[in-house]
């Protein structure tokens, strides 16, 4: 990495679909409450990059970038990348994700998220061998000089979508609401 850092790339002109993506992207309500914003998205849509802001919105109490403000910009990243490769055939959800802090976030910084070739087609493979797949990502938030602020680590549950409606029907078959633990579990109920 150079002392300047990845971001000041000079980056292609990106083309009308791709300005229009990232655009709702950085207009969609919940993302843009984070404080966060898109900066750059690939033409293929594999990759893309967010500046996070040290500004009155993100600040916490110590004049740092706010804990909540790093996660809650790298939340739904890979869930939309792992979305948007796969397509229509398949549910995606966030399972679960975790933060890792190391420094202090003392000015802007940015975090980068890519899917490559080899990954997509190896998430299909598994998708058509196994009914579902958890999928394990690590996201970096660092400054312009490179420097680690936050590890992020993001659990991706993808199935295809014949398999995730199955599941739903046999659990409402079942009897019981879709969010209630299986038999032999315990319930708040105390059954």
């Amino acid at each position: 990495m150079t002392s300047a850092g990845p971001w000041r790339s000079v980056q292609p002109r990106e083309s009308l679909r791709i300005w229009l993506v990232r655009l709702g992207f950085n207009f969609f309500p919940a993302f843009r409450a984070t404080g966060a914003r898109v900066i750059h998205i690939s033409e293929d849509r594999r990759k893309l990059r967010i500046k996070l802001p040290l500004n009155f919105r993100t600040r916490d109490i110590h004049g740092t970038l706010f804990g909540g403000a790093m996660y809650a910009a790298t939340d739904p990243l890979y869930a939309i990348l792992v979305k948007i490769a796969l397509g229509p055939r398949y549910i995606i959800w966030d399972k679960a994700g975790s933060i890792r802090y190391k420094k202090p976030g003392r000015s802007t910084l940015y975090a980068e998220c890519s899917l490559s070739d080899s990954q997509v087609v190896s998430m299909k493979k598994r998708l058509e061998l196994e009914p579902s797949v958890d999928l394990v990502y690590e996201i970096e938030l660092m400054d312009e000089r490179g420097v680690v602020h936050a590890v992020v680590h993001k659990t991706i549950y993808a199935a295809r979508k014949e398999v995730y409606k199955l599941r739903q029907e046999a659990v409402h078959a079942e009897g019981r609401p879709a969010g209630i633990l299986r038999a032999g579990t315990a319930t708040t109920t105390g059954e």
